[in-house]
């Protein structure tokens, strides 16, 4: 937590996590045309701030894109909240609710967390079905997981496995793994309360995907989960970030798997991803 709150001490670190919040996902170059410093400057400020993992890149091509990770914030509102004067708690909140919104044009999820096991087990976590029933609220994917195959969901033992339409998009074991994302259903309508017609908008949104990479990290492994390819301010970027009232979203999800790996026990009763 010290190098979060030694990151945050700077007012130009502060700067670049508001001009990420305004716009996520920038360059160096694009990061550096607002601000009236070096290039190099810039780079020496996002280096500290991904070391206290409140910045985190993906590379796209030739390009490395910069966004705004919460998993710290989050970790320091859940467990130390409470060794704070209100005036912090309320910052706190803020710079939580920020790190959390992404610009609406072209919404991209992205989240960093560093757990402590193998990238082996956290790849069977991923992708093996009772793994996944521990800590995503009951629900068990399915898949042999070879790129074009589908993705199956069991909402609850001994229930069918569903269909969504879900695909293996990439998978290089235990590194990458990627699979388009379900649209909502009808049990998503009930959860949010959206009437027929609310629902029927929904499901114009285009399918989005999900990206899980796995780095080893010393005696930990690094997991970044992008969620991308959403339409225009999409209610299912919300729902997976968490926005919309009744989703813990990736956030928790995510929280819920580090615990799980990290002390046998997941986080009681996750949300699902989206409700």
């Amino acid at each position: 937590m010290d190098e979060v709150f030694r990151a945050l001490a700077d007012a130009s670190r502060r700067r670049l996590l508001d001009d990420l919040n305004a716009r996520n996902g920038q360059t160096l170059r694009e990061l550096s045309a607002g601000l009236d410093m070096s290039r190099q400057a810039v780079s020496k400020h996002l280096a500290v701030l991904a070391a206290a993992n409140l910045v985190t890149t993906v590379r796209r091509g030739r390009e490395k894109l910069h966004y705004l990770n919460a998993a710290p914030i989050t970790a320091i509102a859940d467990r130390w909240i409470q060794r704070y004067d209100r005036e912090r708690v309320r910052a706190l909140a803020d710079l939580q609710t920020a790190l959390e919104r992404t610009g609406m044009d072209a919404p991209t999820f992205v989240y960093t967390t560093y757990v402590n096991t193998t990238a082996e087990r956290l790849w069977a976590a991923l992708t093996e079905p009772e793994f996944t029933r521990r800590y995503w609220g009951g629900v068990a994917l399915r898949s042999d997981w070879r790129v074009g195959s589908p993705v199956l969901w069991q909402d609850e033992p001994g229930g069918e496995f569903r269909d969504l339409g879900q695909r293996v998009l990439a998978a290089e074991p235990p590194r990458l793994l990627s699979y388009s994302w379900h649209g909502f259903q009808p049990e998503h309508a009930a959860h949010f309360g959206w009437s027929a017609e609310e629902l029927a908008a929904r499901l114009g949104e285009r399918r989005s995907k999900v990206t899980f990479e796995i780095t080893p990290h010393g005696r930990f492994v690094r997991l970044t989960v992008t969620h991308d390819d959403f339409s225009p301010d999409s209610e299912m970027h919300r729902a997976v970030s968490g926005q919309l009232d009744g989703s813990g979203g990736w956030p928790e999800l995510l929280a819920s798997l580090k615990t799980l790996l990290e002390t046998g026990e997941p986080l009681p009763e996750p949300q699902p991803v989206t409700g």
